[in-house]
């Protein structure tokens, strides 16, 4: 039984067989014909959308996907509408916690055919953190997959992004092109998901990637950097770390930008705060982009206009995000339909 917790789990293969069937059942839902969403891969089915944290596009794609495949998708928030959960072995569970991760995934899995978690961090200690105790546990005890719909990382938005370039630029092969991950200013720190993820993917897809971050306080995480590096020695591309904007942007063909904490800072973001104050000019603006090789401008929403990117920037012909977040429809549906026919 495979689950999707990350996209390095899978073999380029794998991914580039669930982007082609993203594409075909695009294609199949604007046309209202061919065979694939007619034949409804995933009739009968269900899953269990576990939601530890807010979401708007995740939610709506993954239940529309269920529904368009053929299936059914039961929503669950613990602690509001299901019960508080405990995720470690030994804890005497005399306080808020109602019920092990042991039994939830065991009865879940019971019930239904998969299970999709989103989980955040909780901000306060990294090293804890880092270890996606959720999303693990789930996937321990499941008798069923398990999808990460976003832990510390965010593989379906990978897909949903590696799908949008292949559109753009009319091409499986992304090898050559330039991609920029630039850090953004966010009055608050964020979760690093999003940038460890397209780092991976970028990668992963052999682009030369160029981390563009204010200092070196925020290179993401050594486990992310390292997948990164071994996606480069196996796929081609090439990686290097940008703290000068113009250098970085030149020549670009994809410029992604995501904002993210300073990871040394995690758990104490005061000192942090005024660090990051000082980096409001990472802004993606359209003199940025004109340094670009008619670059490409996507992020994974939501975004704060005129903080992250201009109203310019995101209503250009070359903003991709709205096509990037129609995508986490698709290649959603294709992970579940991958997922329940293996």
């Amino acid at each position: 039984m495979k689950h999707f917790l990350n996209t390095q789990d899978w073999s380029r293969t794998e991914l580039d067989a669930v982007l082609a069937q993203a594409r075909h059942m695009k294609l199949d839902q604007k046309n209202r014909l061919g065979e694939l969403l007619k034949g409804r891969p995933f009739e009968g089915r269900s899953i269990a959308l576990v939601f530890f944290n807010p979401s708007m596009r995740t939610r709506t794609s993954f239940e529309l996907g269920a529904f368009q495949l053929g299936g059914h998708a039961v929503v669950l928030a613990p602690g509001k509408d299901a019960w508080p959960i405990e995720f470690d072995l030994g804890t005497v569970m005399d306080g808020d916690t109602e019920e092990h991760i042991a039994e939830v995934a065991q009865v879940l899995s019971r019930y239904v055919d998969l299970i999709g978690v989103r989980a955040f961090p909780k901000f306060v200690d990294w090293a804890s953190d880092r270890e996606d105790k959720v999303l693990k546990g789930f996937a321990k005890y499941a008798t069923v997959p398990v999808i990460n719909m976003e832990t510390i990382t965010h593989p379906c938005q990978e897909l949903a992004h590696a799908l949008a370039l292949q559109e753009h630029f009319g091409t499986t092969d992304l090898r050559g092109k330039k991609y920029v991950l630039t850090w953004t200013y966010h009055p608050k720190a964020l979760n690093t998901a999003v940038a460890n993820s397209a780092l991976t993917i970028a990668t992963r897809m052999g682009m030369d990637v160029t981390l563009l971050c204010p200092t070196a306080d925020y290179i993401l995480d050594e486990r992310y950097m390292g997948w990164a590096a071994q996606n480069v020695a196996e796929n081609g591309g090439s990686l290097q770390v940008s703290h000068d904007i113009d250098s970085a942007y030149a020549g670009a063909d994809v410029v992604y930008a995501k904002s993210w904490g300073a990871l040394p800072f995690f758990g104490n973001w005061e000192p942090e705060k005024p660090i990051r104050d000082q980096y409001r000019h990472f802004i993606v603006d359209e003199r940025k982009m004109a340094l670009t090789n008619n670059g490409v401008f996507s992020h994974c929403l939501p975004l704060r206009r005129n903080i992250k990117a201009t109203d310019a920037v995101m209503d250009a012909p070359y903003c991709i995000a709205v096509n990037e977040a129609e995508n986490r429809l698709h290649v959603q549906k294709a992970v579940m339909a991958t997922l329940a026919n293996q």
